[in-house]
């Protein structure tokens, strides 16, 4: 091979990892905030069927708690301990957390509390692991490890300090 060519190849080399570096810059700002949407639509989606008014659980909310949902644990199905307070820890925490994580606020600490959220509802639904309950775990624990990112309150709050 030429020089001429050799020094072709190596240029060339060199714009492909410098556009592969701009993808990753790209990715590192755009993919916290699109986990923490995706993550956030199904629970706060659930969290708007669970309220009748403002400040008031749904009879619907309260009679799932009360009467249908089980915990599938120890090859047995068990009622929920306080069904009604239950409900209401569920259904504030529906809309709250994912309010927060949109906002990349306590943003690791809002996704590992979706993600035992997500282990209870698997004890509840055992069926729900590989069509919905493995993609949140994935999402809660990928925004875990990945932070909130640069566009999030975290990052404002973290450039203060």
């Amino acid at each position: 091979m030429s020089q001429s060519g050799a020094q072709s190849k190596f240029r060339s080399g060199l714009r492909i990892r410098a556009a592969s570096e701009k993808v990753k810059a790209l990715g590192r700002v755009l993919a916290p905030p699109m986990l923490r949407i995706a993550l956030s639509l199904p629970f706060f989606r659930s969290g708007l069927t669970r309220w009748d008014g403002f400040l008031s659980i749904s009879p619907a909310t309260l009679f799932l708690f009360e009467n249908q949902f089980k915990v599938h644990i120890f090859g047995g199905a068990y009622n929920f301990p306080a069904p009604d307070t239950v409900a209401l820890l569920v259904a504030v925490a529906e809309v709250t957390l994912p309010v927060l994580l949109v906002l990349g606020f306590a943003t690791r600490f809002v996704a590992l509390a979706l993600l035992i959220m997500t282990g209870v509802i698997q004890l509840v639904f055992p069926d729900g692991w590989a069509n919905f309950h493995l993609y949140w775990a994935s999402l809660a624990v990928a925004i875990m490890a990945l932070g909130p990112g640069p566009l999030s309150v975290d990052y404002l709050v973290g450039r203060r300090l």
